[in-house]
Parts: structure tokens; C-alpha cells; sequence
């Protein structure tokens, strides 16, 4: 199946980056290439992008889509939390900018026997990265009850995460529950009639939780995106586009951490933590899809972006 992913807020995060030509930067989810085709389309002969994509079929994807761009252009293959270690390896030390386009990619969705779609029966799989054994068929046999009620309710925000829980450790009592059909099967018998009749899939929910607990989504996220705010050049921007209020909350805290990080009470006259800002917040309210591109694709629906400056001590005096 050819790799297909329709880019979310593509003019937007372009702008936001402010593309110097000569300059290096960082797409730490490299997907199809879109946001790469665009970032090297702004570059120089000089200029250089690094992607990086810990899924197999991306990173085929991207190469033959950046195929024109391939001077400029390094591939890796890695999940961008090493991104620092990556970029050490390469004798790269700092990058002009970085863009992160999180969740799964419109490929993963539409490929059925990747495990990700509630909308067809496939082995529970849900692996970015297909190199790692476990699978999310391990999480629903394997997890104990608590565990299952804790994730559904914390990553999917599900209201009736309680009784899923029960329903899947029931259900795995009398046949190890192996494809993406029969989850569904039980999380419907779990969520009342009246209420699966409205709004959207009724296992929306859980499959999102259980996708970002296998792929560890939130911890990477909280772990890396400080360090990669450590990479950027002066008046380097980073830009990160979520699609849940779970990343959001993330990058929003973390990046108003790094523009204000003193600790100090507030009635102190002068700061004694010694915590120094890294930058500033460029984006004091996410930017969303214009009308245009929520008719042209719907899966832009609640993707969000935040963007942050990095500013050198000496920038800020």
C-alpha cells in the first residue's frame, strides 16, 4: 500500500518556522515527507534537513518523496527522543529549527493489518515501530485490571473506562483476544446502548489509549522536549502539532516552563533559583485549521500548533 498522509497545518508550521536557507533543521516525524518537502523546497544548496521516523514504511516513503532533495537530506531511521544522540553522531551540535507532527499518521490508519483502525478486523498491533516485540495485544491480555481501567481512562479519556476494563479481563478469561474486531466487540458490550448510538466510534477511545501506552507517546514527549529546545540556534523555532488535549497540555506546560522557569516565590524582590529562560512562546494561543483545510480533510479536526523562540541570554538583555 503506497504511503499516504495529508499533512496538517502545513502553511502554518512552514511560517512558523521562518526557514533560513543556508540553515539545518529537524523534522523528528519525518511520516511521508510533507513537512520535509516543504522545509527543503525553503533550503539553499547550504541547507539541511535531518529527518528522522522510527516507522519502516515512512522512512521508504519519505526517501522516494525527498528524492530530489537528496544532497541536502539525511534519513534516519530512530524515534526522535534520541534525536540528541542522533544529531552527536553526526557532529551536529545545533539546528536552526525542529517541527513535530504527533500521533498516527493517515497510513498507519488506512492500513489495515497494522492494528490501528477500529474500522476493520486486524491483529491488535498499534506498533510505530514494528522492530519491538510487544503489541497491543499484549497490553489487553497481559494488563491487570487496574492497569487497563488506568490507561483508558488517563490516555482515552473514556468515561466508561472503568467497565471496559472489567469487560476485556472477563472476555480474555475464555479466549485470548487477538484482533482489533473482537476489542471492539467488547468495548461495545461495555458502553451502554443509548450512548454508543451518538457521537463517535465507541472504541475511539480506548484504541487511542492503548495505542499511546504501547508507543509510550506522552512520556517521550514529556522526556525530549526540553533537551530539543537545548538544540536550537538563537531565534530558533521549534513547532509541535498535536491531535488530543493530552500532547497539547504537554507542550503547553513545557514550553511556558522554558520561557519562565524561575521557582522563586512570587513576593521575592530578585530571582536566587539561578533558572534561566530559554526563550519565548510565540504561540500564546494554539494555532488550528483554517475552514478550508477541516472540509478538505477531516482528520485536520483537532490538531493544534504551538511554536517556541529560543533566545540566547545575550538576545534577551
Amino acid at each position: 500500500m503506497e504511503f499516504k498522509h495529508k499533512s496538517v497545518l502545513l502553511k502554518e508550521s512552514i511560517e512558523a518556522l521562518q526557514i533560513k536557507p543556508d540553515g539545518i533543521y529537524v523534522d523528528g516525524t519525518l511520516g511521508g515527507g510533507g513537512h520535509s518537502y516543504e522545509i527543503c523546497r525553503h533550503l539553499s544548496d547550504k541547507g539541511r534537513l535531518i529527518g528522522i521516523d522510527q516507522d519502516a514504511a515512512a522512512i521508504e516513503a519519505a526517501r522516494e518523496r525527498l528524492g530530489e532533495f537528496k544532497d541536502k537530506t539525511t534519513i534516519i531511521r530512530a524515534n526522535y527522543r534520541d534525536m540528541k544522540k542522533e544529531l552527536d553522531d553526526r557532529n551536529i551540535t545545533a539546528v536552526d529549527g525542529i517541527i513535530l507532527d504527533l500521533g498516527v499518521s493517515s497510513y498507519q490508519l488506512d492500513t489495515a493489518d497494522r492494528g490501528f483502525t477500529y474500522r476493520e478486523d486486524a491483529p491488535l498491533d498499534m506498533r510505530m515501530d514494528q522492530r519491538k516485540s510487544m503489541t497491543a495485544k499484549d497490553i489487553v491480555n497481559g494488563y491487570s485490571e487496574m492497569e487497563l481501567y488506568r490507561i483508558i481512562r488517563d490516555y482515552g479519556e473514556e468515561k466508561f473506562a472503568k467497565n471496559i476494563a472489567r469487560h476485556i479481563v472477563s472476555a480474555r478469561q475464555d479466549k485470548i483476544i487477538e484482533t482489533t474486531g473482537e476489542l471492539i466487540d467488547v468495548i461495545k458490550a461495555a458502553i451502554p446502548a443509548k450512548v454508543r448510538a451518538v457521537g463517535g466510534h465507541p472504541a475511539k477511545k480506548t484504541f487511542q489509549a492503548i495505542r499511546i501506552e504501547l508507543n509510550g507517546e506522552l512520556e517521550v514527549l514529556q522526556d525530549s522536549l526540553a533537551e530539543m529546545i537545548d538544540l536550537l540556534n538563537d531565534h530558533g523555532r521549534i513547532c509541535v502539532i498535536t491531535f488530543h488535549s493530552l500532547e497539547d497540555r504537554i507542550v503547553k506546560n513545557i514550553f511556558r516552563e522554558q520561557e519562565n522557569p524561575c521557582t522563586c516565590p512570587k513576593d521575592f524582590p530578585v530571582c536566587v533559583c539561578g533558572k534561566k529562560p530559554k526563550g519565548v512562546v510565540i504561540t500564546r494561543k494554539p494555532i488550528v485549521p483554517g475552514e478550508e483545510e477541516l472540509t478538505e480533510n477531516k482528520r485536520s479536526k483537532s490538531s493544534k500548533l504551538r511554536v517556541f523562540e529560543r533566545r540566547t541570554e545575550a538576545a534577551r538583555r
